[in-house]
């Protein structure tokens, strides 16, 4: 089911378990003036959801936002051939099989000045007993002052189910827009996420849109910062 958050911005979601714990998944849809459709994160997309995004627009490109949601990638190419794959670097390990068309390390790609875009740098994942690459590009969509984020903060709450409230509890990351502790555990190279962070947050954006977690619709800007104040001050 396609939920509009703005008037020219969807999301949909599907259930998700991460390490046994549902943290459930978003994709965000943006309608562009020539009436493209951008999927960022892209889920399964049935029938219904395929008839629906169909009289919105044409999709245009599919991108992936990280290393870690790339697994409908393949399944969304084969529903709309005409589009465009965009990913971060590093995707051909995960991916090696798919069209990708155009990456975020190579391609200036300015989505007609709908869209704006900027890599994470420096933010990295830790799944235990590994750190790993996220190479996460965080969007802004300025008609809508929404930021879109994937993996860089997360925001749990009641909704969930107990074990994943009492996980993000013990995480740090229940009812609060941040990264949880495996991810500050990850983040070796301080400045360099201090720098990109801060970028970030230069944008002018009320809504925060992730990947887990329930949207914030308001005051996101500062909730964010609160939740970066242990790297930005």
């Amino acid at each position: 089911m396609l939920k509009q958050v703005d008037h020219c911005i969807w999301v949909a979601e599907q259930p998700l378990k991460f390490l046994g714990l549902e943290v459930g998944t978003r994709m965000t849809v943006i309608l562009q003036l020539d009436s493209s459709l951008l999927l960022i994160s892209p889920i399964e997309i049935n029938s219904d959801l395929k008839q629906t995004l169909d009289n919105l627009g044409t999709v245009k490109y599919i991108i992936a936002p990280n290393l870690f949601h790339h697994l409908y990638l393949e399944h969304s190419q084969q529903l709309y051939p005409q589009a465009k794959i965009i990913a971060p670097p590093g995707i051909e390990t995960k991916q090696p099989n798919l069209e990708i068309a155009l990456t975020f390390d190579q391609d200036l790609i300015n989505f007609n000045g709908e869209l704006e875009y900027t890599p994470f740098q420096g933010f990295q994942g830790f799944i235990p007993p590994k750190i790993v690459k996220v190479n996460e590009i965080v969007f802004f969509h300025p008609n809508s002052k929404t930021l879109i984020i994937t993996d860089s903060a997360f925001n749990f709450d009641c909704n969930f189910p107990f074990t994943t409230q009492l996980a993000s509890r013990i995480i740090g990351s229940y009812q609060s827009l941040k990264p949880s502790w495996l991810e500050k555990i990850a983040i070796r190279d301080k400045e360099t996420t201090r720098k990109a962070i801060n970028k970030i947050l230069a944008w002018d954006f009320q809504r925060v849109i992730m990947a887990h977690g329930n949207i914030v619709e308001e005051n996101a800007k500062e909730k964010l910062t609160v939740g970066y104040q242990w790297l930005v001050s």
